[in-house]
């Protein structure tokens, strides 16, 4: 009896230890890799967010951000050569970029096949249409990708551009369709003292609760509106509202209140999408995604770099505190709005596919032939072409099932 409680005993205490020495590994592994930068397992997005529905190509029900990238030996829909329209930073092949295996992936949705890209079909579709792009320089990155997407069916006609280039408008003139970019980086009135260096010369202003109305003014001359932002609220700004400073945005050196991200962007959502719920005009609206960096071993200003060639394999993905967040705050109101019943707001959700393409970014080819320790690497914006065209595959495939 006495050997056999002995036993039990000791059998509890080899229990007890092996379920603390588990539950400290559990803590050690959740503080230690989930901090500032990490690869760890990928995990899909919630079906609450992503509802099944059809494809463009057929009658299979699907999540098209759900899925994986495959090799695709066809190549890209256009080349540096080809497309006149590529801005220089993101001309990585022409700027001496000396890999090419990034151009051969193909983003394929879990369970389902989207239709192969089809500017013909589109352009047909938007005839008598016309299109705004509203946010920053990803966005134009964006815009000048669908650019070269389309220009093969139709020449598009530049209309229209501010004194620096930032607003623009195309016009594809068989189809009468227009197609303007209109530069809101913050999508709130602000006021910027930034050159195209991004060397400012004194702090953003930004007004929280004013919507800029570069933007707002021409918001009923449209039947489509894409929006995306949120890059430009993790610089140094004051924050305004009701013609007050309010607090600020990283700004030690100064007596305001630190006020944290979430409250910036969280607020400047909220302003937007209830602008668009409320607006008589009801055209189609898509928010698109935060769109997350690659700066690997260093930050983008002391030396970061991305120097991968192909995508992440085996689920994993490379993240930052800060796109965690971002993102958790457009989810988060994206679906505050969607509890209204509005029929005409939609999500492109770029993030996870674009999260598993470090390679896919100009890195030192943002200038040409730029090489050198003290080069400054763009792992922010994309290569044209490049993984950014499957956001207008995707964009495309969900306006042609419409």
């Amino acid at each position: 009896m006495k050997s056999g409680l002995l036993f039990n005993q000791k059998y509890s205490i080899i229990l007890l230890k092996l379920s603390i020495s588990l539950l400290l590994f559990i803590f050690f592994y959740l503080f230690f890799f989930t901090k500032s930068s990490i690869f760890f397992p990928f995990s899909e997005p919630s079906s609450n967010l992503h509802k099944p529905h059809h494809s463009s190509s057929g009658d299979e029900k699907c999540d098209i951000f759900t899925g994986k990238w495959i090799a695709d030996p066809s190549g890209p829909a256009y080349s540096h050569v080809s497309c006149p329209f590529i801005e220089p930073p993101q001309n990585c092949i022409k700027n001496g970029r000396p890999d090419t295996a990034f151009l051969y992936w193909r983003w394929k949705p879990d369970g389902c096949h989207i239709s192969s890209l089809d500017p013909l079909r589109f352009l047909k579709a938007m005839r008598n249409k016309s299109w705004a792009f509203i946010g920053d320089s990803i966005l134009r990155n964006q815009v000048r990708s669908l650019i070269c997407l389309l220009h093969k069916e139709d020449e598009p006609i530049e209309v229209y551009h501010d004194e620096q280039y930032k607003s623009m408008k195309w016009l594809f003139a068989n189809y009468n369709f227009t197609l303007s970019l209109i530069w809101s980086p913050l999508l709130m009135k602000a006021e910027i003292f930034e050159d195209d260096d991004g060397v400012s010369k004194s702090d953003m202003q930004l007004h929280l609760d004013t919507i800029d109305t570069q933007w707002s003014n021409k918001y009923n001359n449209f039947d489509y509106i894409l929006i995306s932002g949120g890059q430009w609220f993790l610089k140094t700004a004051i924050y305004w509202e009701k013609n007050n400073i309010i607090g600020c945005h990283y700004c030690p050196e100064k007596n305001l209140t630190e006020l944290p991200l979430n409250y910036s962007y969280q607020k400047v959502l909220s302003l937007i999408f209830n602008f668009v719920l409320s607006s008589n005009h009801k055209p189609i609206v898509i928010y698109r995604t935060w769109a997350p960096s690659h700066f690997e071993y260093r930050e983008w200003s002391n030396g970061g770099i991305c120097n991968r060639t192909e995508p992440f394999n085996g689920g994993l993905i490379h993240e930052e505190d800060v796109d965690l967040l971002m993102r958790s705050i457009e989810i988060e109101e994206f679906l505050r709005a969607m509890m209204k019943n509005t029929n005409n707001l939609k999500l492109l959700d770029t993030y996870n596919l674009s999260a598993r393409r470090p390679d896919g970014h100009p890195g030192p080819y943002r200038k040409f032939h730029s090489f050198g320790t003290m080069v400054q690497n763009d792992c922010l914006h994309w290569c044209l072409p490049g993984p950014i065209d499957s956001w207008n595959f995707l964009l495309m495939d969900m306006i042609l099932r419409n």
